[in-house]
């Protein structure tokens, strides 16, 4: 029996970038979290420990340093996407680059002033795949592939009620009790896939937030799964530049304490929060016809 190397890949990880941009007094705040991944002509690294072909990662982080400060950063997208083009470009032994992206949230406190926002993380992701590589053969151009993903992480979304859970299997290990009435809370994990590069990130960004939101809040709902379904179908009948919407919800469960013990009723009002172990809840919307990504 033989033995080969499969798949591989490297990069670096977690490189922490905060960018001030300087208006006189006024001063704006960009802070991200940059991860790359290069893969390709890379078999000799590990089989002879040649590196001819291996772009070290520290270069890979002081790149994204310099491009930082060479063409700013506006939407991350545009940054993923720049950094991902340049790696297959400058690197003929490179075939894929991706780069991942988390941007955290300040809030203005003043010109020059500001606190982490409490709210989501916003996301994206930038693939690039050199033109005469396998996977780029394989598309229908032929001409390379850049593909552009965007998302949210830690978006905590509650409904008090307009929430059932009836109807389950029942086997000899069940002890939950039906119910027409609950909370239904979660930390929204999403992530969408566009169908091209030409798109407003950041009007699309809010118009998917938006949607996501509002189908949260609009949707009476008999199980986490019909809410995940009705978040990702009204990003889909709303943005059409995208393609799916790929989600994941854990049921943040809200217990009904009860206080009988001390002679007193809980019609619904005293709840205990849990944080584990939750339910989790996953799931792809696409478009029919585009298939999953």
């Amino acid at each position: 029996m033989s033995i080969v190397l499969g798949a591989n890949q490297y990069g670096k990880a977690e490189v922490r970038l905060v960018r001030v941009l300087r208006h006189g007094g006024r001063h704006d705040l960009c802070d991200l979290n940059v991860t790359v991944t290069l893969a390709g002509d890379l078999a000799a690294t590990h089989l002879t420990g040649d590196n001819a072909q291996v772009l070290p990662t520290d270069s890979q982080k002081n790149t994204v340093y310099a491009f930082a400060r060479s063409h700013g950063v506006d939407q991350i997208e545009d940054f993923a996407l720049l950094l991902a083009r340049h790696f297959v470009a400058a690197q003929p032994a490179i075939t894929r680059a991706r780069v991942h992206i988390e941007e955290y949230g300040w809030d203005r406190l003043g010109p020059h002033s500001f606190q982490r926002s409490g709210g989501e993380v916003r996301t994206a992701t930038a693939t690039c795949v050199a033109p005469d590589s396998e996977s780029a053969a394989a598309s229908a151009s032929g001409a390379g592939l850049v593909e552009v993903e965007a998302g949210l992480t830690g978006l905590v979304l509650l409904n008090s009620t307009d929430s059932e859970f009836t109807g389950y299997v029942k086997d000899p290990y069940t002890t939950l009790p039906e119910t027409t009435d609950r909370i239904l809370a979660t930390a929204v994990d999403a992530r969408w896939r566009y169908r091209d590069t030409g798109v407003d990130w950041a009007g699309s960004y809010a118009g998917v937030r938006s949607a996501l939101v509002d189908a949260f809040v609009g949707t009476y709902s008999l199980s986490l799964q019909q809410t995940l379904y009705a978040m990702g179908h009204r990003v889909l009948a709303e943005r059409p530049e995208v393609t799916e919407v790929r989600l994941a919800l854990p049921n943040r469960h809200h217990l009904l304490v009860d206080l009988a013990p001390f002679g007193l009723e809980n019609p619904g009002e005293v709840f205990v929060a849990t944080d584990r172990p939750y339910g989790l809840i996953e799931g792809t919307v696409t478009r029919a016809g585009d298939g999953v990504g």
